[in-house]
């Protein structure tokens, strides 16, 4: 549980900093790294992922904290895990709490990852997004690792 604690920790210490630091330079600009692909660009963002749920904070901040609560209860709590289960559940935490701390105190998240593939122009993003995703993908793999392995998934629990 330390481990999760200390990764989640991490997670959530570099996507504020990164996120004051866009907020000091940034604020409602742009600026072009790659010229057609990829942009700092600050955004307030008060939906979820895609924009989804714009406008619903206490509903987001709700979720985000049942969300945290269900994973410690159901998935870590008393458990013996994988170190990639470890990884796995430290990042979502992070990710989660990164942009719970903005959604809470800010009422939006700050994203600034700013990507378009030819004339698709991705949603903007953050850190702590792509700590949820990669967990999610982590996670997914050492279930599937687990199944593959022809363990039943208690991985001694």
């Amino acid at each position: 549980m330390t481990q999760i604690m200390i990764l989640s920790g991490l997670v959530l210490l570099v996507d504020q900093v990164i996120k004051g630091l866009v907020s000091k330079f940034l604020y409602f600009e742009s600026i072009t790294l790659i010229p057609h692909f990829f942009r700092l660009t600050y955004v307030q963002n008060d939906g979820a992922a895609w924009n989804i749920l714009s406008g619903n904070r206490y509903l987001l901040v709700g979720i985000a904290i049942v969300a945290i609560v269900l994973v410690y209860y159901f998935m870590i709590h008393n458990k013996k895990l994988s170190w990639l289960e470890k990884v796995g559940y430290g990042l979502f935490i992070g990710g989660v709490l990164g942009n719970l701390w903005d959604r809470f105190w800010l009422g939006f998240v700050i994203d600034y990852l700013d990507f378009n593939f030819g004339s698709y122009y991705f949603p903007v993003f953050n850190l702590a997004d792509i700590a949820i995703v990669c967990s999610v993908i982590l996670l997914l793999f050492d279930g599937w690792r687990g199944e593959k392995d022809g363990k039943n998934g208690n991985k001694g629990r």
